[in-house]
């Protein structure tokens, strides 16, 4: 589903995610399936390309929790001139009859700090001098 996840089928959250979801990234925090979706919404309207490469999967010896590794590559016009992005991200997923709770793990400033002009040459020097 998240390979083909976009701003015209959000309706397919429903179908895996029960209706008291918890969602958490290291952004945000959101309860209950209608504002998943606009969380969502919010963030295929204002990124030009998204999509997600998920490279494994490792699901609990009980069957009821899943990790999820994957790259997700976006494009914003106000990042990195426009060009496309690289994060990579883990998703903690616990779920029985559907997905209940939802926990993704990624590095903000791979994903948005860095690729901002001047805050990006920031970070990049802080980066540098705390690996001397």
């Amino acid at each position: 589903m998240y390979q083909k996840l976009n701003k015209d089928n959000l309706s397919m959250l429903a179908q895996v995610y029960r209706d008291d979801i918890r969602f958490q990234d290291p952004l945000h925090k959101v309860e209950g399936i209608a504002p998943l979706t606009r969380y969502f919404a919010n963030m295929y309207q204002n990124v030009t390309h998204i999509e997600f490469d998920i490279k494994e999967v490792v699901i609990s010896a009980n069957q009821q929790q899943a990790g999820l590794y994957w790259t997700m590559t976006y494009s914003h016009p106000k990042l990195n001139k426009g060009q496309n992005i690289n994060v990579e991200g883990m998703s903690q997923l616990r779920f029985s009859d559907k997905i209940f709770a939802h926990r993704d793990y990624f590095d903000v400033g791979q994903m948005l700090y860095e690729q901002v002009p001047f805050l990006g040459g920031l970070i990049g020097l802080l980066k540098n001098r705390a690996g001397k």
